[in-house]
């Protein structure tokens, strides 16, 4: 099957059956579809929908991204993960209006805080309509199984491989188009589980198909046992309902966002307290919980501390404050944390109910 044949039959397929109704879709502009490229990856389109259209009503373009400050960039993307993307957005967005224009060239693009090649190439090709290729997760998926590529795409020599492949198929008209219908066979054909080969329209020409082997390929990467890291979260409420949280560093886990004090075991909790002159009435260590990581398991437990007096809180700096209900809501919190201080409100509004 020759390229041209490749990109006819994808976009006669994509004029039919492709997504054309997506919020990103809409009034497209370079910003945009730089956001949706970013909030896209390692999430589903379900999931970045109502995220997309939250972010672009608080910062509808550019300019009002770069002047947010990075707390509420955050607090925006709470829940969505792989905070590093919203630091590199906001980072990213304060260089483009510094610039005076939005890139439109690869390598001014990559020289950009959390843009990629594949990310590039999705910006130029659907925002300016020139022709690049991209690389997601969905393309590599198609061209494995159309090519026939076995091996882990994550390995330089079957990346390689793959973007080769992608050059040779990118068309030069329509490329907006072709690059939209690619990501879309992916997404909703040529899917990871139960693909539906009697929709597809390459079938007739894919390697996997014509061999049985589609659910074999990609090549799936080794797997190996995550470790394991264990922790208390410090959950240390004083007499007047407010929660202390403190900001994590910048990079890192949960970089930039609002979370718990965090202690290894209960006598460095209970010492760390001591320092910092909370008076403790009670206390108590509740079921642990696990928040996976791509790279190992965090099981933390909640500590649940009542202090009687806080006045004379030894505070380190701005990074660490009192907090009550309605303020934990208006926050940059990752899921398990915000999970857990609603768990929290819950139980004390349910206790409140009884009396």
């Amino acid at each position: 099957m020759s390229p041209i044949d490749f990109q006819q039959q994808l976009l006669s397929w994509f004029d039919q059956q492709g997504r054309k109704n997506l919020p990103w879709q809409q009034f497209i502009n370079p910003y945009r579809i730089w956001l949706s490229e970013i909030m896209l990856q390692q999430t589903q389109v379900a999931t970045v929908i109502p995220y997309f259209q939250a972010f672009t009503e608080k910062f509808p373009d550019i300019h009002t991204l770069a002047n947010a400050s990075v707390d509420e960039v955050l607090q925006q993307w709470s829940g969505l993960g792989y905070y590093a993307r919203a630091r590199n957005l906001h980072k990213a967005a304060q260089k483009i209006v510094e610039m005076g224009f939005f890139p439109n060239t690869l390598k001014e693009l990559t020289d950009l805080p959390g843009i990629g090649q594949s990310t590039a190439g999705a910006i130029l090709s659907i925002a300016f309509n020139n022709s690049h290729p991209i690389m997601d997760g969905n393309v590599k998926r198609v061209l494995c199984r159309f090519k026939g590529i076995e091996g882990w795409p994550g390995h330089s020599q079957i990346a390689k491989q793959l973007w080769a492949i992608s050059y040779e198929l990118t068309p030069q008209q329509r490329v907006a188009d072709y690059t939209q219908a690619i990501m879309d066979l992916g997404a909703t054909v040529c899917t990871r589980n139960r693909p539906r080969c009697s929709s597809c329209p390459i079938q007739a020409h894919c390697f996997a198909h014509l061999h049985n082997c589609v659910s074999l390929l990609p090549t799936p990467k080794q797997s190996k046992v995550l470790p394991i890291k264990q922790l208390l979260l410090l959950v240390i409420k004083n007499n007047n309902g407010e929660i202390l949280l403190e900001k994590r560093p910048p990079t890192g886990i949960w970089g930039g966002l609002w979370s718990l004090p965090e202690a290894s075991d209960r006598a460095e909790a209970l010492t760390w307290c001591a320092q910092k002159q909370i008076s403790i009435i009670d206390y108590q260590i509740t079921a642990p919980k696990r928040h996976t990581f791509s790279h190992y398991h965090l099981d933390y437990s909640p500590l649940l501390i009542n202090a009687n007096n806080t006045t004379n809180f030894v505070m380190e700096s701005e990074q660490m404050l009192w907090y009550n209900a309605e303020q934990i809501r208006e926050l940059g919190l990752a899921t398990p944390i915000k999970n857990l201080l609603q768990e929290q409100l819950n139980n004390e509004n349910n206790e409140n109910n009884d009396d």
